[in-house]
């Protein structure tokens, strides 16, 4: 027993014969589409292909007229038997045949039961207007229908007319509808399924591609096997499925990146909570140096001692931030000049005696601020300023400088820290402000940068790059919301100094 033939050894079998299931949505709906369109081009061609083929129908009853009228013309009436009348009519196919010239009209042949004539159609004057209502209602009307049909006459005469009946009409006209209906549903059928094919080659394959990627990358995200591999194609679904690699490739990166800072944030909270409690005894510990004979120590102990209660309230503010977020800015009227100065003092022992800090800032302005936030954001800008000096030196022909100024622009408070060193590479530059990508020198975190921005963020301010000028060199640009930066009040009698 022979097996049954594989559809899919066929080309484009496999696909045809899924759309006319109806399993394959895309291509069962292109399928039937075409053959609709290709059937009403069929319809287009029909509606005046069929009036033509009632005319030529007539004109061959015409011209077979024309023969019988030239034998029924030759001879004498009464020379012409009756059976040779009624094989000519017959052969015809008409019920009388007439022709009229200048001065009389002649009736050559009738038959012997004539029937009534519901219509006449003047074969001379027929628009393809009037042809094909004329054929649809040969179509559509009675059956007993019969026609009068008037053509032109040979030998001198105005016309011929005969008289036919409608059903011999009707019939041949319904056959040549369902040819053409068949040989429509045929082309129609192959041209379909040729253009099912082809769209399955071109456009539902590729489609079917990237959705599966689309789908197998949905459910493992962080595989990078179920990255889709493009095709190289210039067309519209090749750049689809690059713009689509390139977005997986960087939702991986992301997710891994995201992957490891939270597994990078779990350490440092774990390693934040034990660095604290070192901290807090090495605070209770220094309190003991303010207890000292020695000057120098007594003048540094409470640095030490400010030093060591930031560095236990930065561990307490991480291990916060692993249960959420910075805390909100507590804002407070301050003297600017002053927490620069502090800034300077803590980031002044990595500057060394060969990296000058300038506080530019004019001693009588205050800023209404979280205080303790704006410290560590200059204390982080400062320290980048002074580990970029140290790494690169400064601009040839300049001193190693790192300068806090402060101005006010427009109702905003400006705040700029710029230095003398090598700038900031352009290739560092887009992702500045993200943690862990910003650092443009080994060893670095990239965090400073990125907590900077965000405590100036929580202002309602903003940070940015300034573009280098013909020196070169970095300023860092911070500008704060209207109505915290201006002259510094004098302390009313009683109140405390500020």
């Amino acid at each position: 027993m022979s097996e049954p033939p594989d559809t899919q050894a066929l080309p484009g079998a496999g696909t045809i014969a899924r759309a006319l299931r109806g399993g394959d949505g895309l291509a069962s709906r292109i399928l039937l589409l075409t053959m609709g369109f290709v059937m009403l081009a069929e319809i287009a061609i029909y509606i005046p292909s069929i009036a033509n083929f009632r005319n030529n129908w007539l004109r061959d009853r015409l011209s077979a007229a024309y023969t019988a009228a030239l034998v029924l013309e030759a001879a004498p009436p009464e020379a012409i038997p009756e059976a040779l009348t009624a094989d000519l009519l017959a052969s015809v196919g008409a019920m009388s045949i007439a022709v009229k010239y200048p001065q009389t009209r002649r009736l050559l042949a009738i038959s012997d039961n004539p029937a009534q004539v519901a219509a006449r159609f003047d074969l001379r004057t027929a628009s393809p207007w009037s042809s094909i209502a004329g054929a649809f209602l040969t179509l559509f009307g009675p059956d007993d229908r019969n026609l009068l049909v008037i053509g032109d006459a040979p030998r001198g005469a105005e016309f011929i007319e005969i008289a036919i009946e409608g059903k011999p009409l009707r019939a041949a006209m319904w056959t040549y509808s369902v040819n053409v209906l068949l040989l429509s549903l045929l082309i129609s059928g192959i041209v379909a399924a040729l253009a099912v094919f082809a769209l399955h080659v071109l456009v539902v394959s590729p489609v079917r591609r990237l959705t599966s990627s689309l789908i197998g990358f949905s459910q493992a995200p962080e595989d990078a096997s179920r990255i889709i591999e493009p095709s190289g194609s210039r067309h519209e679904i090749g750049r689809a499925e690059e713009a689509l690699a390139q977005m997986q490739r960087s939702l991986l990166r992301e997710l891994q990146q995201k992957k490891h800072l939270a597994a990078l944030g779990l350490a440092v909270a774990k390693v934040s909570h034990d660095l604290r409690n070192m901290l807090s005894t090495a605070q209770l510990l220094s309190d003991r140096l303010e207890e000292s004979s020695d000057a120098l120590v007594r003048s540094i102990g409470p640095k030490l001692i400010g030093t060591l209660g930031r560095a236990i309230g930065f561990c307490q503010s991480t291990l916060a931030y692993g249960r959420a977020v910075e805390p909100a800015p507590q804002p407070q009227a301050f003297a600017l000049c002053a927490v620069v100065e502090e800034a300077i003092d803590v980031v002044a022992p990595s500057a060394g005696a060969h990296i000058a800090l300038a506080n530019e800032c004019p001693p009588h302005v205050e800023l209404v601020a979280d205080r303790e936030q704006i410290f560590r954001v200059l204390m982080n800008l400062l320290r980048n300023s002074v580990d970029a000096l140290a790494a690169a030196g400064p601009q040839p022909g300049r001193s190693p400088v790192v300068a806090v100024r402060t101005r006010q622009e427009g109702g905003r408070a400006i705040i700029e820290v710029s230095d003398t060193g090598p700038g900031v590479p352009q290739h560092a530059r887009a992702n500045l402000f993200e943690p862990f990508r910003s650092s443009t020198r080994p060893g670095g975190a990239g965090l400073g940068l990125a907590i900077a921005a965000e405590l100036v963020e929580a202002h309602g301010g903003s940070i940015r790059l300034l573009e280098q000028g013909v020196e070169g060199g970095a300023t860092f640009c911070i500008e704060l919301p209207a109505s915290v930066l201006g002259p510094r009040r004098a302390a009313a009698p009683g109140e405390p100094p500020r």
